[in-house]
């Protein structure tokens, strides 16, 4: 009778999860395309090529200064004293180490505004992938650039078109 009873059971839940498997739907997208392919993300890179522009041109700006006071300075190097020698070269070894904190700012600066760019972006893609899983019943959206083989259903066209891309 316990044997009956236990059969009964596996095929109970076997038959019960194998109902739950076929009721879950899965699509998938590639949110990096979607999200490339998206007005704001074009505006943003725009904006981010620009301030890069800026940073170096005021880099450049900066180093042929330095340059040009290297050059005089080691112009006049043999009619000058030591001790002023000396004062030169660690003022000209300041500037270039402000120089490169320079740089680096700059490169931090750009990348924390990409990443608050790209911030309300990426929320933007994400309401709109669920509004479109939701309408279309999935209840799984995968991310196709990590998959390796995907047979679902895939929602970029649907999603660019909610976004009007």
């Amino acid at each position: 009778m316990n044997v009956i009873k236990t059969i009964v059971l596996i095929a109970v839940f076997t038959l019960g999860f194998t109902n739950v498997k076929a009721q879950t739907k899965i699509a998938h997208i590639n949110t990096e395309e979607l999200v490339a392919a998206m007005p704001e993300t074009k505006a943003l890179q725009t904006k981010l090529e620009k301030l890069g522009k800026t940073y170096d041109n005021e880099m450049k700006a900066k180093e042929t200064e330095l340059k040009a006071k290297f050059e005089r300075y080691n112009k006049e190097f043999e009619s000058q004293t030591e001790a002023t020698n000396a004062q030169r070269t660690k003022e000209v070894q300041l500037e270039a180490q402000k120089i490169e904190q320079f740089k680096a700012e700059a490169m931090r600066d750009l990348q924390r505004q990409e990443q608050e760019g790209l911030k309300p972006i990426l929320e933007k893609a994400e309401k709109a992938i669920d509004a479109v899983a939701t309408a279309q019943g999935f209840d799984y959206v995968l991310n196709a650039a990590t998959l390796v083989i995907a047979k679902g259903k895939d929602l970029l066209e649907d999603v660019k078109t909610k976004l009007g891309i």
